[in-house]
């Protein structure tokens, strides 16, 4: 399984994430634990398999 690291203005905000939707100008992500975090006001602007990376940027 992949699990990302999520990358928000150049830092890791949070890690084991297998799971992300857009939704209402909100990023919704899941951890491998079931876990959800709401990212307001942000968009993906990047997602690289080959480094397990999710790239956030606020919008």
């Amino acid at each position: 399984m992949c699990e990302f690291k999520v990358i928000l203005n150049g830092k890791e905000v949070w890690n084991d994430v297998v799971y992300a939707k857009v939704e209402n100008g909100k990023v919704i992500l899941k951890d491998v634990a079931g876990q959800s975090k709401e990212f307001r006001g942000c968009k993906i602007v990047e997602v690289d398999v080959n480094t397990t990376r999710l790239v956030l940027a606020s919008s």
